[in-house]
């Protein structure tokens, strides 16, 4: 019953994530001068509407979105001859730009603030990708076996000893810069680098400013990993060295909450951003979980699937999570909307871009200004944008129905 609740409700923040997204859309025209005819959440039949000022507002059936009606949004729009000075298309630059970058800009202010209450309440994850240098914590004897699971702490074997890298010298702060003569940067990368040798490994470390070379002997360890009620076995090989990475959740007293909602979201912007641009290369990997192969973890969602998250995170009790997944879709919405393709927000404004660009050269030689841009001419680039969202859409969703992506 809880995930069932929990999806329906992950579903309606989702709507209501796109309400305000239009809202900002809708709140820019009025304060511009613009004439906004309607607004309306949901599509298709109308189950409810009321009209204050000029401006009908309203529920639909199909709760798939919304939309705000903003009069002469292009010059094909059939508008009122006592409206026409007000259309979208004969104001300003600077004020079309301001309507068009406020839906997405209500998505970031929407994320904001819940990064800061998650912040308050739970602490924020770090998602920052700088790297961590591998500096040595402390060694120690490798234990025979480990044991991890979803909900408690690492339990491994009894062992003793100084273990292989403190018997060959490792000391507490030397950093380790490469393995085998690889370069690492991180220290996430050293474990599987000397888990993966069947002999000696050669460690280059730093220690006050000079370097050394350490041959180490790793020993035989067997890591077992139970989760979502699988157990999965794997021999590796340690040499006994613990590192000190920054804490996987950082939490804050009192307005500590501010600065550190500003720093994470910079880290969530960064994210975000390479996650769009890894976009089209994720089709090949839906296309893998659809026709049976695993399913990434870092493939792209639908609403069904991100929906379905939601669901899991709510039947677990995680808020935390189900929030960070809510935020994460926010600054996704709000970047993606600003790409400069149509019929999303940042077309209309790299149309807006072009005009006052070229009506800039015009003025240089001494001509009037040119008319609109003719949508026509762009319709068939935007169908062809459309086709491939769709399509993409398409592909994510039959993935999260065959091969959905569970996070717990």
């Amino acid at each position: 019953m809880s995930f069932a609740l929990g999806v329906v409700l992950f579903a309606a923040a989702l709507l209501l994530s796109v309400a305000w997204h239009e809202c900002g859309h809708m709140w820019a025209a009025q304060a511009t001068g613009m004439k906004v005819r309607r607004y309306f959440v949901g599509f298709g039949p109308t189950v409810w509407s009321t009209r204050r000022g000029e401006t009908e507002y309203g529920l639909k059936a199909l709760p798939l979105g919304g939309f705000c009606d903003i009069a002469g949004m292009t010059p094909y729009d059939e508008i009122a001859d006592a409206d026409r000075p007000r259309a979208m298309y004969l104001q300003k630059p600077w004020k079309r730009l301001v309507v068009l970058f406020a839906g997405p800009a209500q998505n970031f202010i929407l994320g904001f603030v819940l990064v800061i209450v998650v912040g308050a309440i739970w602490g924020l994850p770090n998602i920052s990708q700088d790297p961590v240098p591998a500096t040595v914590a402390q060694t120690s004897c490798v234990p025979s076996s480990t044991t991890y699971s979803d909900s408690a702490e690492p339990v491994s074997a009894p062992c003793s000893g100084t273990g292989p890298a403190g018997a060959a010298g490792l000391q507490p702060g030397d950093t380790i810069v490469a393995v085998n003569g690889q370069s690492v940067s991180d220290f996430s990368e050293v474990s599987p680098l000397i888990g993966q040798g069947t002999g000696p490994v050669d460690l280059t470390v730093q220690r006050d400013g000079e370097q050394l070379n350490f041959t180490i002997t790793p020993e035989p360890s067997t890591v077992v990993v139970n989760s979502a009620g699988e157990t999965t076995t794997e021999q590796t090989a340690k040499v006994g060295i613990t590192f000190d990475p920054p804490p996987s959740i950082t939490h804050y007293d009192g307005l500590a909450v501010i600065p550190g909602a500003f720093a994470f979201t910079g880290d969530l912007f960064v994210a975000t951003w390479d996650a769009l641009l890894s976009l089209p290369s994720k089709v090949s990997a839906l296309w893998t979980a659809v026709t049976g192969g695993e399913r990434a973890a870092d493939t792209p969602v639908s609403v069904y699937g991100a929906s379905v998250m939601g669901g899991q995170a709510a039947e677990r009790g995680a808020w935390s999570i189900f929030l960070m997944l809510l935020i994460s879709i926010n600054f996704f919405l709000g970047l993606f909307n600003l790409v400069p393709l149509l019929p999303l927000d940042g077309g209309h404004m790299a149309i807006v871009g072009y005009e006052k660009a070229r009506n800039t050269v015009r003025g240089w030689f001494g001509r009037a200004a040119g008319g609109p841009v003719d949508y026509l001419k762009l319709m068939p680039i935007t169908y062809a944008v459309v086709v491939v969202m769709g399509g993409f859409m398409v592909l994510t969703l039959t993935a999260d129905i065959v091969n959905p992506i569970k996070i717990f």
